[in-house]
C-alpha cells in the first residue's frame, strides 16, 4: 500500500512538473507571437511544425491574435490530455476587455511543440 501512495504521488510530481514545463513553453509562444518573433516561435517546435509552418501563415495569425490579446489577458491552465503520443495541454485566454473566451490547446512530445491551436 505505502509503495502504491508513493508512485502516486511521484506521478502527481511529474504532472505538476510536466504543467509548469508546459505553462512556460506556452506563453513563450504567446510572447513570441505578441513579438511576431518566428524565430522564437519555432524554437521549441518540433521538426514537423517548423516545416509546415511558414512565416508568412505565422504573421497572419500573429496579427489575428495580437488584435484579441492588445488590451490584455489572463491565462488559466484548464487540463491535459493524451493523444496521438502528445500531451495535449488546454488553456483559457480570458481577455480584460470583456470579450468572448479563447481556448488555446498546445502539443507537446519531449519537450517540443507539435501544435499550437486558438479556438
Amino acid at each position: 500500500m505505502r509503495l502504491a501512495v508513493v508512485i502516486f504521488l511521484f506521478s502527481i510530481s511529474l504532472q505538476a512538473a510536466d504543467s509548469v514545463q508546459a505553462e512556460k513553453i506556452f506563453r513563450g509562444l504567446l510572447a513570441a507571437q505578441a513579438a511576431k518573433d518566428f524565430d522564437a516561435f519555432v524554437a521549441d517546435a518540433d521538426d514537423q511544425l517548423k516545416a509546415a509552418l511558414t512565416k508568412t501563415q505565422f504573421e497572419a495569425a500573429s496579427n489575428l491574435l495580437n488584435r484579441r490579446t492588445a488590451g490584455g489577458y489572463d491565462t488559466i491552465f484548464l487540463g491535459e490530455l493524451n493523444q496521438r503520443g502528445y500531451q495535449v495541454f488546454l488553456y483559457r485566454l480570458r481577455f480584460k476587455d470583456g470579450g468572448d473566451d479563447i481556448l488555446g490547446t498546445m502539443s507537446l512530445k519531449d519537450d517540443k511543440v507539435g501544435g499550437i491551436y486558438f479556438k
